[in-house]
């Protein structure tokens, strides 16, 4: 099968196109052929070394072993199953959990053997992948690609809006809101939570659309007074904050939140360390929340929302999986809208 692999720290010069044999799927896995994968954060930031090298690349001690096939928002058809496994699956087409874990359920995600698929595994950027049967989920939705853009941001996304607890009524910000997880904050914080939501961007050219997706003011962070701007649409402060970007917005956030106001934290793009003053988290009894990825139940959840079309894809662009190297490139461009796909070649 073809598969794109990343061969060590560096650069995208680090992804090759590789011939290799297909996995044979294990008694209680399946054989899935990718029909569609997601671009995600934690892929490019893995190859890059962002994460750390050796043992703090990955999600294990150990850390990633390479070669490794990245790749971890999948859809695809089941082809084949492990001895274990009914085999009425052969023929479904489904969407990957995108982790494995013995954690109880409700803390899953936060397990010390938590390993996750294109990093520990090999994953989707790949014409067939191997995961276990119990991990894969029908399709939300009857398209491969439009199906693939949730599993790691939109559950990342469903975690963080439930870790934070919204109410109908309250106003969150997003930052970030024009990307993957950012995208889908402003949908579930809004049309599923029933949230106001203030989404952060960088040009306006796409305020119209971030307010078809749910926003109720769409504001850039290049102003010279953001703050002020937040403060000003809301009619005083906010009650949360939903962030992606970490240092750049981080003292706006805390500035612009009202007294017991909450941060919820899954990204860091915009700078992974930041200048704190205690005195405005606990003079303000501000909570703060750190988030990644989130609980099969909320995973369940979520694709019953998408199914129901309260949550809908939003896709930039879509690639041939030989063009890894330049989606890759792509996605970390200023300004795209939504995810990007890798399409393997029939």
């Amino acid at each position: 099968m073809k598969a794109v692999q990343v061969t060590g720290y560096g650069d995208v010069d680090k992804l090759k196109v590789v011939d290799i044999p297909i996995p044979e799927p294990k008694e209680n896995e399946v054989l899935v052929k990718v029909k569609a994968c997601a671009i995600n954060n934690t892929e490019i930031w893995m190859r890059e070394g962002a994460y750390g090298t050796g043992s703090k690349s990955g999600w294990r001690p150990e850390g990633v072993q390479f070669p490794r096939i990245p790749g971890s928002d999948i859809t695809g058809e089941i082809v084949k199953v492990g001895d274990l496994v009914e085999g009425s699956m052969v023929g479904k087409d489904v969407v990957l959990f995108p982790f494995t874990s013995s954690g109880e359920e409700g803390s899953e995600h936060i397990s010390e053997d938590m390993s996750f698929i294109g990093s520990e595994y090999d994953g989707g950027y790949a014409e067939y992948v191997v995961w276990p049967a119990d991990l894969c989920f029908d399709m939300p939705l009857s398209d491969y690609s439009n199906s693939a853009v949730f599993s790691v941001s939109g559950l990342t996304a469903w975690h963080m809006v439930k870790l934070i607890q919204v109410q109908p009524g309250e106003t969150v910000m997003v930052t970030g809101a024009n990307g993957g997880v950012g995208s889908l904050n402003v949908q579930i914080a809004s049309k599923v939570f029933g949230a106001k939501v203030i989404a952060i961007i960088g040009d306006l050219d796409s305020e119209e659309r971030m307010k078809e997706l749910g926003a109720t003011h769409v504001l850039s962070y290049k102003s010279d007074n953001l703050a002020e701007e937040i403060l000003e649409v809301n009619g005083g402060p906010i009650d949360s904050v939903l962030d992606v970007v970490g240092d750049a917005l981080f003292s706006v956030s805390l500035q612009v939140l009202k007294k017991g106001g909450k941060f919820c934290i899954s990204g860091s793009a915009g700078g992974q360390k930041t200048e704190l003053d205690f005195r405005t988290l606990y003079l303000k009894h501000i909570t703060m929340y750190g988030s990644v990825l989130g609980t099969r139940e909320e995973f369940k959840e979520m694709l019953q929302a998408i199914s129901e079309g309260k949550i809908e894809p939003v896709i930039d662009k879509a690639f041939p999986l030989e063009q890894a190297k330049e989606a890759q490139v792509y996605f970390k461009n200023k300004g795209k809208l939504g995810k990007i796909v890798l399409l393997p070649e029939e």
